[in-house]
């Protein structure tokens, strides 16, 4: 469930708190049944510190997008629930977030070469900007590259966004003249990306060392300590195509943000989503005027 590259704020979050909450799921698996009334928005969003008037100005954006679309709950209430194309980016993201590939991925490259007629060129920035948002680096001017275990989702994507009249994608191997390692070096800002896995690493260890103490925390605590972790882990995957790691350098802090995100969200996501269970059977019953 990826969107904003932004972390934590106003619109990213609550992109985070649908994907996790607001699917319309059975509430006795932490799904809110339904649209989210407004009023819960404001209430969960309220404590990661978003104040009202902030929480309707990015629904109000996410509306503009397509992603969400206003509805009443059963009781009368303001609601917005997910748009089609909000489930399916919802549903696209889960597989980079959460997936866990059965067997060694596929060796190799994707190759995405596009041409974009001049009239056209708005197409030519989204291009460069969706496979950029799914991992892609660059090879050369207007050759982008990324793993091959990408293709799949590549085409998915382009076809979904209408933009695969403009791509050719090709698949294949590195056969030189650069080693392999050194190129990778070159196609991607490895070092930038490492800074965004030690900075989620800076961020989130302190939290699971504070929930793997023993001491558990209210639901409360859980569902906001649960919600940051997801919101800030969701980009990084988008980030980071998933390199083989023989071409990455040794001390690579990918894994161990990985492990990091997957024990904080084993800790608390039952915790968290009894606590949005107890706050949705309250906002049910009163009305909000949107």
């Amino acid at each position: 469930m990826n969107d904003d590259t932004t972390q934590h704020t106003p619109r990213s979050l609550i992109v985070t708190f649908y994907g996790a909450y607001g699917r319309g799921g059975p509430q006795d698996a932490g799904g809110i049944p339904g649209p989210v009334p407004v009023a819960v928005l404001i209430r969960l969003l309220g404590v990661l510190g978003v104040d009202a008037p902030s929480v309707r100005s990015a629904v109000s954006r996410l509306k503009r997008r397509g992603l969400l679309v206003p509805e009443r709950t059963a009781a009368g209430a303001a609601a917005y629930g997910l748009s089609d194309a909000g489930r399916q980016l919802l549903a696209d993201g889960d597989r980079r977030i959460f997936g866990r590939p059965a067997g060694p991925p596929p060796e190799g490259w994707v190759l995405a070469v596009f041409s974009v007629p001049e009239e056209e060129r708005h197409k030519r920035h989204l291009l460069r900007s969706r496979l950029a948002r799914l991992g892609f680096g660059t090879a050369a001017p207007g050759v982008w590259i990324a793993p091959a275990h990408l293709y799949e989702e590549t085409r998915h994507t382009l076809e979904r966004l209408q933009l695969a009249d403009y791509v050719d994608l090709f698949t294949g191997t590195h056969a030189g003249f650069t080693p392999t390692a050194q190129a990778v070096a070159r196609w991607w800002d490895l070092d930038a990306l490492a800074a965004r896995h030690r900075a989620f690493l800076a961020e989130q260890e302190p939290v699971l060392a504070r929930w793997s103490r023993g001491r558990a925390g209210s639901p409360e605590a859980a569902y906001r300590d649960h919600l940051l972790a997801l919101d800030a882990w969701r980009h990084l995957p988008y980030a980071d195509p998933g390199l083989p790691a023989a071409l990455l350098p040794d001390d690579w802090p990918g894994g161990r943000a990985a492990e990091v995100f997957r024990r904080l969200h084993d800790t608390l996501r039952t915790a968290g989503a009894a606590y949005v269970r107890e706050a949705t059977a309250g906002t049910h019953r009163t009305q909000d005027a949107g």
